[in-house]
């Protein structure tokens, strides 16, 4: 059984990913994780009641057909992880959260230096950014069941379903880059941090 999840640090910031409507449209095909806008809701909640850092990350598209392009309905984030005014809302146009914004130096400004990664999609943004996290030699924790990927076809043509995306993806990343976890896990040592305050 794995030793349960200690924060190092007493302001463990919570990194939610792209979580906006532009996913619901059908052409990105089926998904896994259905709770997933749940997980994040109850993350995000459990952050605000104690008061620690959060950063949105809203992917802004410069693709003419992204669902993720500004002014399309799609840009708008999920009722789920709607920002509050006062929240960083950090736009990014790639995959990584870290390239072409200011993510990297809030964070070390701040003493920010451990973060917990949750949204979309489980092999695409999260992976690049939570493998950056890593790289970049920040402590990353990923939610699992906070995050979620959409069926794939591979490199030999075989069409791969969500779940099995998802999993690779979590294997990719865990133990090297980041360390995987669900958020009950999370939730548990947030509240021993609350506790030991």
């Amino acid at each position: 059984m794995p030793a349960p999840l200690r924060f190092a640090t007493p302001i463990p910031l919570l990194l939610l990913i792209d979580m906006q409507q532009a996913v619901d449209h059908p052409c990105w095909g089926p998904r896994n994780n259905p709770q997933a806008e749940r997980v994040c809701a109850g993350l995000l909640a459990a952050w605000r009641e104690r008061g620690l850092p959060l950063i949105h990350i809203r992917h802004d598209s410069v693709e003419p057909d992204s669902t993720y392009r500004p002014g399309q309905p799609g840009h708008a984030f999920k009722p789920e992880a709607e920002p509050r005014p006062g929240e960083t809302v950090i736009g990014k146009q790639t995959n990584s959260a870290f390239i072409g914004t200011g993510l990297e130096s809030l964070l070390r400004e701040n003493g920010w230096l451990e973060l917990v990664v949750a949204g979309v999609s489980t092999s695409n943004s999260v992976e690049a950014t939570a493998r950056m996290a890593g790289n970049l030699g920040f402590s990353a924790w990923l939610a699992e069941d906070g995050c979620f990927a959409f069926d794939k076809t591979d490199w030999r043509g075989r069409r791969r379903g969500a779940d099995e995306v998802h999993a690779m993806s979590l294997a990719n990343l865990d133990g090297e880059y980041c360390r995987v976890c669900g958020s009950a896990d999370i939730l548990a040592a947030i509240g021993n941090i609350a506790g030991a305050a």
